[in-house]
């Protein structure tokens, strides 16, 4: 590992001027991502600015009914908020099939955000990759990518975005809150992640320098019948291979709102507008919802070795939808 310069910051304002714009100084959350990839020699900062102790760390709920997490939150504390399991309990689920115990109660809400892709390529420095060495190829294309994306990839990177989490917050048109040297400032989720197109290395939309302070989850009834399934190879915590976040809402046999983000697909948490689209006004029946997923997939570009995502996701769309539309019917 590359020597660094350790600080503690101890308000936000703090924390952003300590790191500054300088590219090569890093927050520090629970560095469940970015000590491994130090150790990989993928990230080598020559500073870090230890965020843990910033006052970062409640959820609340605000005048407005929406629900405002704080970035420090632990991924433990957040899939055992009472308010997240009632209102949002697709959100919990997402989180709990994210990891082990362990990762959960070190791992926070904003580097769960933040982190980087699993992809075999942009781990191994020996290899090149347009996401680590702008450039410089991505090998996935005709190499491994099995578990890569089927849809929004390009010519210059192929990797999907790792995060649970982070799918259901976009089903539910969560926004995230940071702060920069000039002041505070938001995005919504489904804007924060940049398409890959023919810079991956550039992820988000965050200024350089800001730092997430929080998640804002605003009301939506709906969400409060909803549901996270995650498809992995293993029974064992492992990233997905296709997942999906949903909430459905059904009155006397027609679906009035529905909420669909799919991942591990593509390089950000994929929100399934043209399936909503089918979905919002139409019967409640499984050929609505096989109808609906084909409207998604209508633009899937799987790779030689990847078509079997989109039987996947199209299976996991009808099976889950299925069931929340019979749970409403009792």
């Amino acid at each position: 590992m590359r020597e660094f310069d350790y600080q503690r910051a101890h308000d936000v304002a703090g924390a952003v001027a300590l790191l500054g714009t300088d590219p090569d100084a890093r927050y520090l959350g629970g560095g469940t991502n970015l000590v491994d990839l130090m150790k990989t020699g993928v990230e080598r900062p020559a500073h870090l600015v230890d965020i843990r102790g910033l006052p970062l760390d409640e959820i609340e709920t605000t005048p407005q009914g929406a629900l405002r997490i704080g970035a420090t939150v632990t991924n433990g504390d957040l899939a055992a908020h009472p308010e997240v399991r009632r209102r949002y309990p697709a959100l919990a689920q997402a989180v709990l099939a994210g990891a082990s115990g362990q990762l959960r109660n070190m791992a926070t809400v904003g580097g769960n955000l933040l982190q980087r892709t699993r992809c075999g390529y942009f781990t191994d420095v020996t290899q090149p990759c347009n996401k680590r060495v702008p450039g410089s190829g991505c090998p996935a294309i005709e190499g491994e990518h099995r578990n890569h994306a089927i849809l929004g990839a390009s010519d210059h990177c192929v990797a999907v975005h790792p995060s649970d989490m982070a799918v259901a917050l976009t089903a539910f048109d969560a926004v995230v809150r940071f702060e920069t040297a000039d002041g505070p400032g938001e995005v919504p989720l489904a804007d924060f992640y940049l398409p890959v197109g023919e810079t991956p290395h550039r992820e988000t939309t965050l200024p350089p320098g800001a730092l997430i302070t929080g998640v804002t989850l605003p009301p939506a009834p709906v969400a409060t019948r909803s549901r996270y399934r995650k498809v992995r190879e293993r029974a064992s915590y492992a990233f997905a291979i296709g997942s999906l976040a949903a909430a459905l809402d059904v009155r006397d046999g027609v679906v009035q709102d529905a909420r669909l983000a799919l991942g591990a697909v593509a390089c950000r948490p994929w929100r399934a507008v043209a399936a909503e689209r089918v979905l919002t006004g139409a019967p409640a029946t499984a050929e609505t919802y096989a109808a609906a997923a084909d409207a998604e997939l209508a633009v899937a570009r799987p790779l030689p070795h990847n078509g079997y995502k989109v039987h996947l996701v199209r299976n996991l769309v009808v099976a889950v939808l299925t069931e929340l539309a019979e749970e409403s019917a009792r």
